[in-house]
């Protein structure tokens, strides 16, 4: 898989660029806020239809343009996937409001015919890395969560849209139950939304046990190459909810509430049953409360490094050392589940690295059919390494050929 063109208009700081995109490794190199970040993350928003850094999406229409009447940022890009040439078009328009204070409304077009944006995902795949990721480990589990929901989002047919169902269901629930709370009312009034949100969040917790158990292995052998095979990587999930209540009492008392192993033999139903059952015994509990209060809304993963948990311990080097391990994973783990190489985005990665983790993310860059990598300065790179690759200069968000 791989880009070859690639059009934005009035997206960050480009108000207009067309640009042909050559396969193989591209080299960006140009001053800080001079557009690299941008152009990265424009690739990216095709894989996932929102930005990897930016708090609400109408912060990527540039600032220029939200004095016309309809501010609209618009994203075309032309990508080969297998032996076929596609079309996708991603269209941000910013409602009455202006100055960015009205509605935002996502278009996307696949090969000229408008689709849900749900429908969407997962025909264009990339795998981005930014030096501030490393807040996927260090920072809260809704982090954590986002990082996980985008990747599988690339993957998995229909999941954005059922976790999407799922977070409505949630918003439903928690309303009826304040409203429980403050007007009183017969607790019955509980059971639909439970049947909603039992079966939408048994097959996310379902869906992403069954991602974790394939990428945790990926992962795990990465970071084991990265540490001299001194560090094995185990992702723990620990789900928002006692797993434990989704098996037989007899085998609940030997079940380690973070292991997925004997949950993934549980069938569908055995887990919606399961979930919905725990949620009636918190009827009473959750009304005082106002909220429903397990789920996998409140999920949570750890990285634990050599029986250690890098984001509470690990020093600033370890957390660089799972980043990449967690990213050269997820670049293994989408093309053994799509068959095609994910596109891979590179911004002053390398910068952040020490010699020995240089080599072993240009060793990676071996198993792509194209890579995009930012730098301030190019001499970072080897310069044989640099020989093989297109080169391109930017400034102020115009992008000539080096």
């Amino acid at each position: 898989m791989f880009l070859k063109h690639l059009s934005l208009t009035n997206f960050r700081t480009f108000q207009r660029l067309e640009i042909d995109v050559p396969a193989g490794i591209t080299v960006m190199v140009g001053n800080n806020a001079q557009g690299k970040t941008s152009f990265l993350e424009a690739i990216n928003f095709f894989s996932t239809l929102t930005s990897v850094q930016a708090g609400r999406d109408r912060e990527l229409i540039n600032f220029q343009s939200l004095d016309e009447e309809l501010p609209v940022a618009r994203l075309v890009m032309e990508y080969v996937r297998g032996e076929k040439t596609h079309t996708m078009e991603a269209r941000l328009i910013l409602g009455n409001g202006g100055n960015g204070n009205g509605r935002l409304r996502k278009e996307v077009l696949l090969d000229g015919v408008k689709r849900p944006l749900q429908h969407a995902l997962g025909n264009f795949n990339s795998v981005i890395f930014l030096p501030q990721m490393t807040e996927i480990v260090e920072d809260g589990p809704d982090v954590r969560r986002r990082y996980l929901d985008m990747t599988i989002s690339q993957v998995y047919n229909g999941y954005a849209r059922e976790l999407s169902a799922y977070m409505q269901a949630i918003a439903q629930r928690n309303a009826l139950l304040k409203n429980l709370a403050e007007r009183g009312g017969d607790q019955a009034q509980l059971d639909f939304w439970d049947e909603r949100v039992a079966e939408k969040g048994s097959f996310i917790i379902r869906t992403r046990m069954q991602m974790l158990a394939e990428f945790e292995e990926l992962a795990s052998l990465v970071h084991l190459d990265l540490t001299a095979q001194q560090s094995p990587l185990k992702i723990e999930y620990l789900p928002g909810l006692d797993m434990r209540a989704f098996v037989s009492e007899q085998k609940a008392l030997d079940i380690d509430p973070a292991s997925t192993s004997e949950l993934l033999d549980l069938k569908q139903d055995e887990l919606k049953g399961a979930f919905i059952r725990k949620l009636q015994v918190l009827h009473r509990e959750e009304i005082s409360r106002g909220v429903t209060t397990i789920g996998p809304h409140r999920d949570e993963l750890r990285f634990i490094a050599n029986q250690v948990d890098a984001g509470t311990y690990g020093s600033r080097g370890q957390v660089r050392t799972v980043m990449m391990a967690l990213k050269i994973g997820e670049m293994q783990w989408l093309h053994a589940r799509t068959g095609e190489r994910p596109v891979l985005l590179l911004d002053e990665t390398m910068a952040e690295l020490d010699l020995a983790h240089r080599d072993a993310l240009l060793h990676a860059l071996t198993d792509c059919e194209q890579a995009i990598l930012t730098a301030t300065d190019a001499h970072m790179f080897n310069v044989d390494f640099l020989a093989g690759c297109s080169m391109w200069q930017v400034q102020e968000g115009r992008i000539q050929p080096a």
